[in-house]
């Protein structure tokens, strides 16, 4: 099985990155919208403060306590709509349970969701009319990848697992777009896997998928993100079970994650170039 580290092509995008960003003589700026102390969410803030500040990106962390009111959040949103100062803008997921995701993402401006989640973007990209305004980042970084390592997508079987709606449809909205079916799921279905040449799982879950899970030479992206009791990084794929049936597998920490993080930042600065 061979293992696909994300980090030396998310170096290569961060590397251009900078470049530009040092020749237009710019300092585009990322708002973050946090809510409560989830662990996932605070080291991915972190990864996206450092690469942003190595390449010339300021990210802004706004945090709140898990009782903020909805609309608190949704006014601060409406006022950063309104900063030309503001470039970007994410809400970082998931949120408690009590709040309308769709509602809080709908609220900011297509032009700055740079997570690519926003409904209008999902519209554009749906239709295939034009471009979208930005692209959906972890989408992007997904099909990157087993486009450098995966011949014949088109005829792939592909099956992500899932814990929210919004980043399925996202996820199927986006590879339809490049000709690929996906099937997504909320819950694990054993006998969709099995005959699955592809599998994603986003669900953060330990061990979710073992090795009676999959076919002989499936391609396995991890995008799961725990903890185990040990307090170390670990995805939803057990990889030692995996290994022997695998053709190849996205490790976590350092597969999907670097270069979602290059992405988001890339479509921070396209959105400052193109907003001015």
């Amino acid at each position: 099985m061979k293992i696909l580290n994300g980090t030396t092509e998310a170096n290569k995008i961060l590397n251009s990155l900078k470049k530009e960003i040092k020749e237009r003589n710019i300092t585009p700026i990322l708002a973050v919208f946090v809510v409560g102390e989830n662990k996932a969410s605070k080291i991915y803030i972190e990864n996206k403060k450092k690469k942003g500040l190595q390449i010339g990106i300021n990210v802004k962390v706004f945090k709140f306590p898990p009782l903020v009111n909805q609309k608190t959040i949704i006014e601060k949103i409406k006022e950063l709509n309104n900063s030309s100062a503001i470039d970007g803008i994410i809400v970082q997921l998931p949120l408690p349970e009590s709040f309308n995701t769709d509602k809080i993402i709908s609220t900011i401006d297509p032009k700055k969701d740079v997570d690519g989640f926003h409904k209008e973007n999902l519209k554009l990209l749906e239709r295939k009319i034009q471009e979208p305004y930005l692209y959906p980042v972890l989408p992007q970084a997904i099909y990157f990848i087993l486009k450098k390592n995966r011949e014949n997508l088109k005829e792939s079987k592909v099956t992500a697992l899932v814990n929210s709606d919004i980043f399925g449809r996202t996820l199927k909205m986006y590879f339809k777009r490049k000709g690929i079916k996906v099937k997504y799921l909320k819950e694990k279905k054993e006998e969709r896997l099995k005959e699955s040449d592809i599998i994603i799982s986003a669900k953060g879950e330990i061990g979710l998928i073992k090795e009676a899970d999959i076919k002989k030479g499936a391609a396995l992206i991890d995008a799961g993100f725990n903890r185990d009791k040990s307090g170390n990084i670990t995805g939803d794929i057990d990889r030692k079970s995996v290994e022997r049936k695998a053709s190849f597998l996205t490790p976590v920490p350092g597969g999907t994650g670097p270069l979602t993080v290059a992405f988001l930042l890339k479509n921070t600065y396209l959105a400052n170039i193109n907003n001015d």
